[in-house]
């Protein structure tokens, strides 16, 4: 008995020693977790996207805290969570804008040629494999749907022949963009109303030989731009949306309909005549002429050439101006 008894001992005695050391150690060496880490995962929406370039809320809310990511960081929660994040933190939250993916083609079946039928894998990036795809641009969009797939938030689908975001549902997280092998998908602000449908780097003559669409290089967009906004580079109209007005004359002079515009929310200025001084600030500020009045006399807008640019509104220093 005595032989089986203090080895039981030793161990035993040896256990207990060792449980004391390391609960003291656990209670020395010790770090604390912040607990705004829990506050901000808490606000998080739990997508764990990606979007954020963090691997989940986890990471991104542990990198809020130690200062390594921003507190507008997530693409899901958009500015109103960015406002929460920074209560959180005790900092001011800067004002950014929603960003979406949008898809830079309009090369649908009834615009872009086919220069075969394909009846493969429903995949772009094996489609892309075969000839760069079915269709004759080769920047054009295959349209098999890898993009709308991968998608977690149902915000892409395929409408005849080319993906189309739904703005409502896109989150930004950047998974569309990374799955397209035509690299057409970009992130742009969700309030600008105008876009470019094309990323054929080709001349004009080749493009309009497999679409009906494509940027010709007449450059008469980046002509009638007012706000510099416009830019021609590589054989291509790009927008610089930071210039960008929403005036949408761009569109209105694209030979091809090239520029995509929604005309449809299209505002238009209004002044409020109760309160106009007439000191005609929004008439000089005005790049089509749409305003007209005299000197300390109410003014009034011409709605056939009001673009909604918003110049007169922002310049007004009554602020007696609405876009309406």
């Amino acid at each position: 008995m005595n032989d089986l008894l203090w080895p039981v001992i030793t161990l035993g005695g040896l256990a207990v020693f060792f449980g004391i050391v390391l609960a003291y150690a656990s209670k020395k060496f010790a770090v604390e977790a912040d607990p705004k880490i829990g506050e901000v995962r808490f606000v998080l929406p739990g997508a764990n996207c990606g979007g954020c370039g963090f691997a989940g809320c986890d990471a991104l809310a542990e990198a809020i805290v130690r200062g390594e990511a921003p507190v507008n960081a997530c693409p899901v929660g958009g500015p109103e969570l960015a406002k929460k994040v920074a209560e959180i933190m005790g900092v001011k939250a800067e004002d950014t804008e929603r960003m979406v993916a949008r898809v830079i083609c309009g090369g649908d079946c009834d615009n872009a040629k086919e220069k075969y039928e394909y009846q493969g894998i429903q995949d772009c990036k094996a489609a892309e494999m075969l000839a760069g795809g079915s269709k004759s641009c080769r920047f054009c969009c295959t349209g098999l749907g890898t993009c709308e797939r991968i998608c977690p938030f149902d915000a892409i689908h395929v409408v005849n022949g080319v993906a189309v975001v739904d703005d409502t549902k896109c989150t930004a997280c950047k998974k569309c963009i990374e799955a397209c092998p035509k690299h057409i998908i970009e992130l742009v602000p969700a309030s600008r109303q105008v876009r470019v449908l094309c990323k054929n780097t080709d001349k004009g003559k080749a493009v309009v030989e497999v679409c009906k669409v494509g940027c010709i290089g007449c450059q008469k967009c980046v002509k009638a731009c007012q706000f510099e906004a416009m830019t021609f580079d590589n054989n291509l109209a790009k927008i610089d949306y930071s210039k960008c007005t929403n005036c949408m004359v761009c569109a209105e002079v694209c030979p091809t309909k090239t520029i995509y515009a929604d005309f449809g929310n299209r505002k238009k200025a209004f002044i409020n005549e109760e309160q106009c001084i007439g000191c005609t600030i929004c008439a000089k500020n005005c790049k089509f002429e749409a305003i007209e009045g005299e000197l300390k006399q109410k003014h009034k807008v011409l709605e056939d050439k009001c673009t909604g640019c918003g110049q007169c509104a922002e310049k007004c220093p009554k602020k007696c101006i609405d876009m309406i």
